[in-house]
């Protein structure tokens, strides 16, 4: 029996960042996965989405803004299968690249599908139906969660997909309704819509992206009706049914029921965490209704030597607090200096175009805990660079404390929100103002500036509007 001083069950963003600060720490470490290195986000999720994201947004330009930039494309072809092939290539680099990290860490590497029979051991099948047992003083949940997928609707890879199989499918749909507007739904009908493709999108919710602020859930909901996707809001899914050929899909909202068309349906409702089947219930950890493996702010579960990080805790379900998490449990572990979160005022990303990226509250949340706040608000439209990229839908808006300028968080939407997110974000750590961002000299012309910009505004003295 190998005895390790930490074990890590899940190899995604949580579980192998997790594994190699452990390993930095001086802890002998082991990591095991039933599929993959890298998890879900690095082989069908955030990853070979963002290259697919790429391609479509070159194949926007080309289809649909030619004649605006000085481009005339005769018998214009585009393959939607190359850019697939494409978004493997990058997948894979990556995932040899945690291959490498773990050689270089000096982590041992075990495949099989893992369970926790008593306290420090795990049980571990590989494919072929061996069993063996591995040791450690310290287990850590990292396993991820999976599509949520309504009884009844049958996800059969061809008509009816979630994003696994919608990642990995080569051939282009012509029309897609999409279920479900969360960063996944959005993502995707961007992608195929870029492509020429019909959009449908529904959502049970009167607003798209709902945990997303109003303004930018609207400001979305506009530039997706402009580029041809259609949006239903308020619209509740009773039934999917795969038809030879296509799919079939009954709603029901303003109006009463009706009966949508297409060729595929993207199931995109939202993802449960995969936290049963390991034993952690015979050991006494605490699980939620919902699946969530319940932990405090050092990532421990109530169970000593049993921790857990990512999605399966349901905390945030985004891979850059996964990894977040994973640095803090192994610190934890090995008993050095570290941090807690604060999950509300984590980063919230989404690539769909235009970009949405957040962090903290909210106007109307802020004003219902009893702040005074002031608003700083720059639209993209006015921005230099913006302009020259052709790219200037949406804006950005600060909120802060009135009386101190303690910022409380920040909503975008526009182009490369995502990249000017952690000015934001580390500004907010660290207690830098908006008068400080403000008086922050920015480069021109950068889109960077939209952030001194709404700075300005906060402090009441806007320059360029």
């Amino acid at each position: 029996m190998s005895d390790y001083d930490v074990i890590v069950i899940g190899a995604g963003p949580a579980g192998y960042v997790a594994a190699i600060r452990a390993a930095q720490l001086g802890q002998k470490t082991a990591i095991i996965d039933k599929q993959w290195l890298g998890g879900v986000c690095l082989n069908v999720g955030c990853i070979p989405s963002k290259a697919l994201l790429r391609s479509a947004d070159i194949a926007h330009t080309l289809l649909k803004r030619g004649k605006e930039f000085g481009f005339s494309c005769e018998n214009l072809t585009l393959d939607y299968s190359v850019a697939v092939k494409r978004s493997r290539q990058v997948s894979d680099r990556l995932t040899k690249g945690v291959g490498f990290l773990m050689k270089k860490n000096n982590i041992d590497v075990h495949m099989g599908t893992a369970a926790l029979t008593s306290l420090n051991i795990v049980s571990l099948t590989d494919t072929g139906g061996k069993t063996t047992q591995l040791k450690g003083k310290n287990i850590v949940i990292a396993t991820g969660a999976s599509a949520i997928v309504p009884n009844g609707w049958e996800v059969d890879g061809e008509f009816v997909l979630t994003y696994w199989e919608a990642i990995l499918q080569e051939k282009l749909p012509k029309s897609v309704i999409v279920i479900g507007s969360g960063a996944i739904g959005v993502e995707f009908a961007t992608i195929w819509s870029s492509y020429g493709a019909e959009v449908t999108i529904v959502e049970m919710l009167p607003n798209l992206v709902p945990l997303e602020d109003a303004e930018v859930s609207a400001e979305l909901a506009k530039t997706f009706k402009k580029q041809g996707i259609q949006v239903l809001t308020n619209h509740r899914v009773e039934a999917v049914e795969a038809r030879k050929g296509g799919v079939q899909v009954k709603v029901t909202g303003e109006g009463g029921e009706k009966t949508l068309q297409a060729d595929q349906a993207l199931v995109a409702i939202g993802v449960r965490p995969n936290s049963r089947g390991l034993g952690l219930e015979d050991l006494g950890v605490s699980i939620s209704e919902k699946g969530m493996i319940e932990i405090d702010n050092r990532m421990a579960t109530k169970v000593p030597g049993i921790w857990a990080i990512g999605d399966v805790t349901g905390k945030l379900m985004l891979a850059h607090v996964g990894s977040a998490q994973g640095i803090i449990c192994a610190e934890n572990i090995a008993g050095v200096e570290t941090i807690t979160l604060d999950y509300e005022m984590l980063p919230r990303v989404t690539f769909s175009q235009p970009q949405i990226a957040s962090f903290g509250l909210n106007e109307a949340i802020a004003k219902e805990r009893g702040y005074e706040i002031k608003v700083g608000r720059f639209p993209f439209q006015a921005n230099g660079k913006a302009l020259g990229l052709g790219d200037y839908t949406g804006w950005i808006k600060i909120i802060t404390e009135a009386k101190y300028g303690e910022i409380l968080g920040a909503h975008m939407i526009g182009p490369e929100v995502t990249e000017l997110l952690p000015e934001l974000t580390l500004a907010q750590m660290m207690e830098i103002t908006t008068a400080e961002i403000a008086r922050n000299v920015h480069s021109h012309p950068t889109l960077s500036e939209v952030l001194m910009e709404a700075a300005h505004g906060a402090e009441g003295h806007s320059i360029q509007i």
